[in-house]
């Protein structure tokens, strides 16, 4: 994600300085100088006649206004305008950029759209051209008519096109690299330290339907799911101030079928060619089975986990509760890996050195077998051995 930083800021210094945006700027900030350099003058004599009126309760003629006393208004006007045209670019541009990304097929109903919405539009103009309509209020409604009809022919083959023929069954052809986040992977609060380190390159987007339950679980009347919610909440504020994000921009992909989170998720996924960033077990499963990339924090901490072999031993293990049989205690290594010591029921709430007997993989991670060598339960204490090993 610090890549993905680091190349938007770099895409932004080239844009702040490429030459259209500099002539557009220009042309924007000049306009806004000419038109309020040009109404400086009545805008003067309305304000001296004002002033006039309210001071000396008596009409006065209006002075002789110097080129100098527009320079003010021309002055603010080329602020105005400049920063107009600096807004113009920023939306052209953002334009520019939501268009590249989107694939042929949606990009070839927008095309169909806006000339559907020209044919239908042009059947309704001699009508109202008919009606005793000035021109000023014909020209807005046949604006408003060609717009709202675009709109709706576009939006009525989106909606379509799962049986178009251009779109049918058809995603992006290679993987967009964005990372959708569900509910799971914000309240876990994990992500927030992984893309500090790095390791999440690619565009991050939230989809609305997920801010929508996180912001239900951060309304609960239970006290626990309220703090789990706000703290979600809490991660994703922090993401969204050091990191690029978008959010809802897409959710048109994923429209509300009455079938849950999950499900929505994988289809916004499909649509995308993006991936899932969860920690959700059953989420993990749906999305697999559909052929969707998963991103599990789950699988990543166990990845991470440190390798623990047969007869290596453990230094200073603090074994800290009795195991499930007799005579068994149980510790833990830094990163949450159960140790279970067969004859470590006698040294409760004391530290060891214990020998690795068994390493057990399962689906929620690893469970080490060990025993404190030389002595079996009840039996003595035995000194501790020097020498290298990993410590818990």
């Amino acid at each position: 994600m610090q890549r993905v930083e680091k190349k938007t800021v770099a895409t932004r210094h080239r844009t702040h300085g490429s030459p259209v945006r500099a002539v557009t700027v220009g042309v924007f900030a000049l306009l806004g100088a000419a038109i309020l350099g040009a109404a400086a003058t009545p805008i003067l004599d309305m304000l001296f006649l004002g002033m006039a009126r309210y001071a000396l309760h008596s009409s006065a003629s209006t002075p002789n206004w110097t080129p100098l006393s527009a320079a003010p208004f021309a002055f603010l006007g080329l602020l105005l305008g400049g920063f107009a045209g600096n807004r113009v670019m920023n939306g052209v541009e953002k334009g520019a950029s939501r268009w590249d990304k989107m694939e042929a097929g949606e990009k070839a109903n927008i095309f169909l759209g806006v000339f559907g919405g020209l044919f239908i539009s042009a059947g309704f103009i001699p009508v109202f051209s008919k009606l005793d309509i000035n021109g000023g209020w014909f020209a807005l409604i046949a604006v408003a008519l060609v717009l709202g009809l675009s709109s709706l022919t576009v939006y009525a083959l989106q909606s379509m096109r799962e049986v178009l023929p251009w779109t049918q069954g058809k995603g992006p052809r290679k993987r967009s690299g964005i990372k959708i986040f569900d509910t799971n992977i914000l309240i876990d609060g994990r992500i927030l330290d992984v893309a500090k380190a790095g390791f999440m390159d690619g565009e991050v987007y939230v989809p609305g339907f997920v801010l929508d339950e996180l912001q239900k679980i951060s309304d609960s009347s239970d006290p626990l799911k309220r703090a789990r919610g706000r703290r979600g909440l809490d991660v994703l504020k922090q993401l969204q101030s050091e990191y690029p994000m978008e959010a809802r921009v897409h959710d048109r992909f994923a429209p509300e079928q009455g079938d849950d989170v999950d499900h929505r998720l994988v289809r916004l996924a499909k649509a995308l060619g993006a991936d899932i960033v969860t920690n959700d077990f059953n989420l993990k499963g749906v999305a697999e089975i559909q052929e969707v990339r998963v991103m599990s924090l789950n699988d990543l901490a166990l990845a991470l986990r440190p390798n623990v072999l047969p007869s290596e031993m453990l230094y200073g293990l603090k074994i800290i509760k009795e195991g499930r049989e007799y005579g068994q205690g149980v510790g833990y290594l830094d990163d949450g890996t159960m140790v279970v010591v067969e004859n470590g029921g006698p040294h409760l709430n004391e530290t060891a050195d214990v020998t690795v007997t068994q390493v057990i993989q399962t689906e929620r991670g690893k469970m080490i077998f060990a025993e404190i060598e030389g002595e079996e339960y009840p039996g003595g204490r035995i000194p501790r051995r020097g020498g290298g090993g990993r410590r818990g």
